[in-house]
């Protein structure tokens, strides 16, 4: 399967947010430092505005105000202990396209294929360099789209993470955010 990148851009808050680093518990000291990743499919809905990647990145830009540590970066404090650092500094948001159909994955089985529809972090630079939530909508020639996320597991759990996801397809639809996140 061939996946052609359209767009690659980073999304910020759409207002300034606190600028504060998140202290680390011991335990989560303990989970891997890698981005976790997850696939949604979605089926095409007939809409002429189904996924629209700018109203995503909209609603992206306000959900990343109350979850602004979402959009910062992992660092160490001075005496080298992991932490989120909340600066702002934003998700990475990819538009790609494929001339594939969505029914190429089958039964949706895991496969090498999976990996190709959420973006790749490069690990080999300070940690501080990467965002700690990488986004790819991925169009496909029959209508459907597939979300890829990649959550650092260091920034929050598999609850938390459905938490930010529903969040912002509610403000994606035009709702308003009904549970705030716990910091």
């Amino acid at each position: 399967m061939k996946i052609n990148v359209k767009e690659s851009t980073i999304v910020r808050p759409a207002q300034s947010t606190p600028k504060h680093s998140l202290w680390n518990s011991n335990l989560d000291l303990l989970v891997p430092r890698v981005h976790i990743q997850t696939v949604y499919f979605y089926k095409s809905n007939g809409s002429p505005n189904f996924f629209q990647a700018s109203v995503l990145k909209d609603a992206l830009s306000n959900v990343l105000v109350p979850f602004y540590p979402m959009a910062g970066r992992l660092g160490r404090d001075e005496n080298g202990r992991f932490e989120i650092y909340c600066n702002g500094e934003g998700v990475l948001f990819i538009e790609a396209e494929s001339e594939s159909p969505i029914n190429d994955f089958g039964d949706f089985t895991p496969c090498p294929q999976l990996q190709q529809l959420v973006p790749t972090v490069d690990y080999s630079n300070n940690i501080s360099s990467y965002p700690l939530l990488v986004l790819q909508v991925t169009f496909f020639k029959c209508g459907g789209v597939c979300l890829g996320v990649g959550l650092h597991h260091t920034l929050a759990d598999g609850a938390s993470a459905l938490h930010f996801i529903n969040t912002w397809s509610d403000v994606t639809c035009g709702l308003t955010i009904t549970i705030p996140p716990v910091h």
